[in-house]
């Protein structure tokens, strides 16, 4: 899947998702007022080849929001994408939630016209988090670490705002473990560690543990890699980053 095609089907999902939890409330903040005119002008911007994609993407989510459709369980399962969805805009309205789709779409292409925004600062910083590969997965990780046999029964503590090589310590009837947890959006490709999270999986070997959720874009899969540079084979490649502080004049505070 290409970037773009990743981006689309993001986009879907939130189409989805919003179509299911507001129905035609959502429809009405395009400007639309049948779902039929909604999913024709999601095809004409070319998010979709046909109308029918739109209403597949929506029988997809419509099991998990009681709006009076079953949906299609048998389709391609979206539970962990409407979680995720759900950790970040679940509090919005209608109103508010259509509007995170209208930036999703102009963010993708800015030749497509839709109303002015208005979004609090925190809700575009969450719009953010929605595009980044590594905070569904550590989502993803939260909400299912206990089907890892080993960390099953292991209690977990989030270490991510400490900055320290790993995302999350678990704690084990007598000994810690720690977790640094990574995204594929397919079943396949690599993954980079930063010299920090090196150094830490170095000093602590077995009880490092990286985790791998790979195929996020359909059914993800957790993978976990003890000692990861003892198990896995990593390139060394240096990137030069330039970092821009702004310092205050000194004064008596």
């Amino acid at each position: 899947m290409t970037d773009n095609e990743v981006k689309i089907s993001e986009i879907l999902n939130l189409i989805g998702y919003g179509l299911a939890k507001f129905d035609l409330k959502f429809v009405n903040e395009f400007g639309f007022k049948t779902k039929t005119a909604f999913n024709q002008y999601i095809v004409d911007i070319g998010l979709a080849s046909t109308v029918k994609a739109v209403s597949n993407r929506q029988d997809s989510f419509d099991p998990y929001f009681d709006n009076g459709r079953r949906g299609w369980f048998q389709r391609k399962q979206r539970e962990h994408i409407k979680l995720f969805i759900d950790s970040l805009f679940g509090n919005e309205n209608a109103i508010g939630f259509a509007n995170i789709v209208k930036l999703y779409i102009q963010d993708f292409n800015s030749n497509i016209s839709l109303t002015k925004l208005t979004l609090a600062p925190s809700t575009k910083s969450k719009f953010k988090q929605l595009q980044e590969t590594g905070k569904e997965a550590e989502f993803y990780f939260m909400s299912n670490f206990q089907s890892i046999p080993r960390i099953e029964n292991g209690l977990l503590e989030d270490a991510r705002l400490w900055g320290d090589g790993y995302d999350f310590q678990i704690q084990l009837e007598n000994s810690y473990l720690l977790a640094e947890v990574k995204g594929i959006r397919e079943k396949s490709g690599s993954i980079r560690l930063t010299q920090n999270e090196v150094d830490k999986a170095n000093e602590f070997k077995n009880d490092y543990l990286l985790i791998v959720v790979s195929n996020l874009s359909s059914m993800p899969k957790l993978n976990m890699i003890e000692n990861p540079m003892d198990s896995l084979c990593f390139t060394r490649k240096e990137v030069q980053s330039t970092q821009t502080n702004y310092h205050s004049d000194y004064l008596n505070w």
